[in-house]
C-alpha cells in the first residue's frame, strides 16, 4: 500500500495514502456519554444514503447533525483564526524542536517533532496547529497494523480554503516505522494538511517520498484509536474523502459515529 491524498477524483496508483497515528492513553471520563451521543445521532439520522460500503482497498489521500464533542475548538467566525480561510496567513518557520499534543477521544497523544528531518513538512504542521486547523478532527481512516489517517478539517469552507495550498516535498531522512508521523501525498509536491501516523514498519514508503517529520512518544492512546471502518470509500466502507470535503463533520458523525477525533491539538509550551 503506498499513502495519498486528493479532493479529486484521479488514477488507482494516485489514490494511495499513508498515514500513521500515535498516542497516550488517558481515559477520560466523559468518552462513553460522547459515543453515546454520536450512535443517538446515528439513529435520528434520516438520511440512509449516508453510509457507504464496498471491498477492502488501500488507503488514498485524497438529517441534523449532533453536538460536537466537549472541549471541541471553537466554531464561529469571531472565534477561529483568519489563517483558517486564508493559507497565506500560516507560513511561520517552525522551531529547530517543539512538541504537539493531541487531545484525542481516546486520550492525549504527544508528537515530538524534529525540524531538520523534514523541514517544510515540520513547518506545515507547526502552522496547523498553530491556527486551530487540526481541531475537531476524525482520524477518517485506520488500518490495523499499518496507520491512521487524519486532517481534513470538519468545516468545508476551511476544506476548500485549503485544498490548492500544497507545499514542496522535503527529502526523506527518516524511516516510516512504528510512531513515525508523515504527510499523505497524491503525487509529488502535493503535501496539504493530512498526516498518517505509522503503526507497522511501513519503511516501504521511504523510497516513495513520505518523509516523517515527528514520532509520537508513546503509541498505546493510537492503538486505541478505531479503526473499524478500514478504508475509505468507494473501495471500502469508510468515510468518502470528497464528502468530508464537501460535508465535514456533519456527514462523518451521522454515517460514522465510532470514529476517533482530535478534540485539540496544542503546541507544548517547554
Amino acid at each position: 500500500m503506498r499513502p495519498s491524498t486528493s479532493f479529486t477524483h484521479r488514477p488507482a496508483h494516485a489514490l494511495l495514502v499513508a498515514f500513521a497515528l500515535v498516542a497516550c492513553r488517558s481515559p477520560e471520563p466523559n468518552d462513553q456519554s460522547y459515543r453515546d451521543r454520536q450512535v443517538a445521532a446515528r439513529a435520528a439520522a434520516a438520511d440512509p444514503a449516508a453510509t457507504t460500503g464496498g471491498t477492502t482497498a488501500e488507503p488514498a489521500g485524497a438529517g441534523g447533525q449532533p453536538a460536537a464533542p466537549e472541549n471541541a475548538a471553537p466554531t464561529t467566525p469571531h472565534d477561529r483564526n483568519p489563517a483558517l480561510l486564508d493559507p497565506a496567513l500560516a507560513t511561520e518557520t517552525a522551531p529547530d524542536t517543539f512538541t504537539v499534543k493531541l487531545e484525542t477521544t481516546e486520550g492525549d497523544v504527544v508528537i515530538d517533532v524534529t525540524r531538520a528531518w523534514a523541514p517544510r513538512g515540520a513547518d506545515r504542521f507547526y502552522n496547523l496547529v498553530r491556527i486551530g486547523a487540526l481541531d475537531d478532527v476524525a482520524f477518517f481512516r485506520g488500518s490495523e497494523g499499518f496507520m491512521a489517517q487524519v486532517g481534513l478539517n470538519g468545516d468545508p469552507a476551511v476544506n476548500r480554503a485549503w485544498k490548492d495550498a500544497t507545499i514542496e516535498d522535503d527529502p526523506v531522512t527518516q524511516s516510516n516505522t512504528r510512531g513515525m508521523v508523515s504527510f499523505a501525498t497524491s503525487g509529488p509536491n502535493s503535501r496539504v494538511q493530512q498526516f498518517f501516523i505509522n503503526f507497522g514498519n511501513n519503511a516501504r514508503l521511504d523510497g516513495m517520498g513520505f518523509s516523517p517529520f515527528g514520532r509520537v512518544r508513546d503509541m498505546t492512546t493510537m492503538d486505541a484509536i478505531h479503526s473499524g471502518y478500514g478504508e475509505g470509500a468507494p473501495r471500502g466502507r469508510g468515510p468518502s474523502q470528497g464528502r468530508i470535503t464537501n460535508e465535514g463533520n456533519t456527514y462523518l458523525r451521522a454515517a460514522f459515529p465510532e470514529l476517533d477525533y482530535i478534540r485539540r491539538a496544542t503546541i507544548v509550551e517547554s
